[in-house]
């Protein structure tokens, strides 16, 4: 996706509300306010709990939460990591490609970009005469610090 400033983000997204005939809300505008102005992958319940530390004056539930996730999701202003039964995580999907290393212990996630990875996406298509519209690339295993942690409990 395209690289928008937060009021260009906004625009686009209060088009979207406008089209779906869905009301502007200042609960709406405050999720993707903090999706958009951090870095970290959240759940809907960790998002809650950073909505209501840096705006405990606001009336908002986690079923808004969920609802306007999945509202952002489907307009592709975020994307999710699945993580199973542990639910998803997610980031604003404005920024610049990129690909994940997932602890399976600790949930912890990196971000990565590789041209060359990049590349070969790009080879391997052309070889089967394939288009490449998106893609998805999530490398799970253990963090550096899981494994320190692992080696010192033994």
């Amino acid at each position: 996706m395209i690289s928008y400033t937060y009021d260009e983000l906004m625009r686009y997204f209060k088009k979207i509300l406008k089209n779906k005939h869905l009301k502007y809300t200042i609960q709406r505008e405050i999720i993707l306010k903090i999706l958009y102005n951090n870095d970290k992958h959240f759940t809907p319940e960790e998002l809650y709990i950073k909505i209501k530390e840096e705006y405990p004056g606001l009336n908002i539930g986690i079923a808004t939460i969920y609802r306007t996730l999945n509202l952002l999701e489907e307009s592709n202003i975020i994307t999710s990591i699945s993580f199973g039964q542990s639910g998803k995580k997610y980031e604003i999907a404005v920024k610049p490609h990129h690909d994940h290393l997932i602890c399976d212990i600790c949930g912890k996630i990196i971000e990565f970009e590789d041209k060359e990875i990049e590349r070969r996406q790009e080879e391997i298509a052309v070889k089967y005469d394939f288009l490449i519209k998106s893609h998805i690339l999530q490398l799970h295993g253990i963090c550096k610090e899981c494994r320190k942690k692992s080696k010192k409990e033994k």
